[in-house]
This record gives C-alpha cells, sequence and structure tokens, in this order.
C-alpha cells in the first residue's frame, strides 16, 4: 500500500482520512486546527507539524481545503508548500472545492515540477462522508486515475472519471448549481403553499409525482430541515461559497447564468440574516422568517417522515 498524506481535517477531510486508516493505509495527517489534529491521531492518524513533514512521508498527498487561496498556498507555495519539497513519482491530489482557474494552475505547476496531478472534488454530504458514501467527480489522465481509484473505492461508492485535469472541478460546478438553486426554489415553493394554507404531506404528494421533484425535495429535506433538523451537512456559507464560484467561472467563460446569481443573491441575504452556520436546506427557515411564516415539518406520522 502507499502512504497517503492529508492535508485539511474539516468535516469532509477528517472522516475521508480516518476511512483510509481503516482501510489499512499509513495517513500522515495535518491541520491547522489542534482540535482536528487530535482527533485525527485518536483515529489512527499519524501527525504532522508541517506540510513539508507530510510530503516527506507520503507517496499521494491528499488535499481538501476551504478555498481557492488556501489550496494555491498549500500546494504551490515555493517556501512552505507541497511543491517545495515534491519529489518525483509523489501524486497530488486535490479534492476541494474551487475555482477553475485555481484547478489550471495547481496543475500546470505540478506539471512543471515533474509531478501527478488529480483533481477530485467532493459530491454528497458529510454524513456520506462518514460512511464512506462520498461520489467523486475526478479529472486526470488515465494513469493517474487509476492510481488513485483504490483510495476513492475506500472513500466513496460512485466514482466518476470526468476527463482531464480541470473536468473535475468544472463538474463539480454544474453540480452545486443545480443542488444549491433547488435548494432555493424549494423554500420558496414550500413557503408559499404555507402561505396558501396548504398541508405539507398533500402538497409533496402532487410535487413527488410530476416533473416538479427533484433529489433536494424527495431525498435530502424530509431527512433535514422539513424534520426540523437544521445541522449543517453542508453550510449555506459554504453554499454560497460554491454558487459565488459558478458565478465567476460562467463571467470567466463569458456566460450569461441569472439563475446562478439570484440564488447567490438569496443566500447573501441568509448570511445576512444568520443563517450562515445552518444546513443549507434551512433556505426554507430563512423565507418563512422573511415573511414571518411559520416554517412547515412534516408530522411525526408523516409517510414522508425517515425511519
Amino acid at each position: 500500500m502507499e502512504n497517503i498524506g492529508f492535508i485539511g481535517l474539516g468535516r469532509m477531510g477528517l472522516p475521508m482520512a480516518t476511512n483510509l486508516i481503516k482501510a489499512g493505509y499509513s495517513v500522515y495527517c495535518f491541520d491547522t486546527s489542534q482540535t482536528q489534529m487530535d482527533l485525527a491521531k485518536k483515529n489512527g492518524g499519524h501527525l504532522c507539524d508541517t506540510v513539508q513533514q507530510v510530503v516527506a512521508q507520503a507517496d499521494i498527498v491528499i488535499t481538501m481545503l476551504p478555498n481557492s487561496d488556501s489550496v494555491k498556498k498549500v500546494i504551490t507555495d515555493l517556501k512552505d508548500g507541497i511543491l517545495s519539497s515534491v519529489r518525483s513519482g509523489q501524486l497530488v491530489m486535490d479534492m476541494s472545492t474551487v475555482s477553475p482557474e485555481t484547478t489550471d494552475y495547481v496543475a500546470q505547476c505540478c506539471a512543471d515540477k515533474k509531478v501527478g496531478f488529480v483533481d477530485a472534488p467532493v459530491g454528497r454530504l458529510a454524513s456520506h462522508a462518514d460512511a464512506g458514501q462520498s461520489l467523486f467527480m475526478v479529472g486526470a489522465n488515465k494513469q493517474n486515475f487509476i492510481r488513485i481509484t483504490p483510495l476513492l473505492e475506500v472513500m466513496g461508492s460512485d466514482i466518476y472519471h470526468c476527463g482531464d485535469n480541470g473536468a473535475g472541478t468544472r463538474t463539480k460546478l454544474v453540480n452545486n448549481f443545480l443542488a444549491i438553486s433547488y435548494c432555493q426554489m424549494n423554500a420558496e415553493a414550500l413557503s408559499l403553499a404555507e402561505r396558501f394554507g396548504l398541508e405539507l404531506d398533500s402538497t409533496l404528494d402532487v410535487l413527488f409525482g410530476t416533473t416538479a421533484v427533484n433529489g433536494q425535495l424527495k431525498i435530502a429535506w424530509p431527512a433535514k430541515i422539513l424534520s426540523g433538523d437544521s445541522a449543517p451537512g453542508f453550510t449555506i456559507d459554504l453554499a454560497h461559497k460554491d454558487l459565488s464560484l459558478v458565478v465567476e467561472a460562467a463571467n470567466h467563460a463569458q456566460m450569461s447564468m441569472p439563475m446562478a446569481a439570484a440564488a447567490r443573491e438569496a443566500f447573501s441575504l441568509a448570511r445576512a440574516r444568520g443563517f450562515g452556520s445552518q444546513d443549507f436546506s434551512s433556505m426554507l427557515d430563512v423565507h418563512c422568517d422573511l415573511h414571518q411564516l411559520e416554517a412547515p415539518r412534516l408530522d411525526p406520522k408523516s409517510k414522508y417522515k425517515p425511519g
């Protein structure tokens, strides 16, 4: 087995690294949060004090970081980054959600150092990462894709090779545009139903029986906000960040995306009203709060109530 470096042990990164450890991999971990480092050690990870220490031990270095600037700094910084001490034969796999321009830049920097690079952003939620059921959208050449597939099979259940470097990142933005925008549309629709005085189950009966249905409403929402659970699997703050990436990438590609821009503004409003740390399905509560409505919830005996 190859030794694995894992940089970025947040809500998604820590369970992914833990699943690799459970599968028998030696995982060398680094995060700026001591709390997350302590959890990684408890789960069997080897702690490193610096990025360079991770690189010194690992054959494949994985990054799971919050934004484009962090990815650039951690990977390409010539003083403290991965590429400052990388060696021939190593491979860097970034699993963060970042701008396409960031992925393209990092991929070129790795190529200049004769180091393999893979972009493999993650689909689904933190609960799926916990269970090893994440979905991966991979941008890589065939050789590198084959090399990282055993790792992805441990961390997830669905792996899609979307094309060469950059294809994974771009696919993630397309996916997240739809998934996040559905939350705003669902929030408006169910708030309108509440204003009309409609019963929730009967409304869902109709929506689930027509082309109005979407995965957020049918699969995610009954288990989350419609059951009163606003604990973050994916926060409104992160959803806003991803919509910003979508709008910026579209502008760069000279594409008009008015729905994405409108959704981003709705999430901006949610953050301004103090909902940023809640699950993105809480857009329902945001919209009801805005219009002084009681947010609809499933009856405990509802057929749509999970479990």
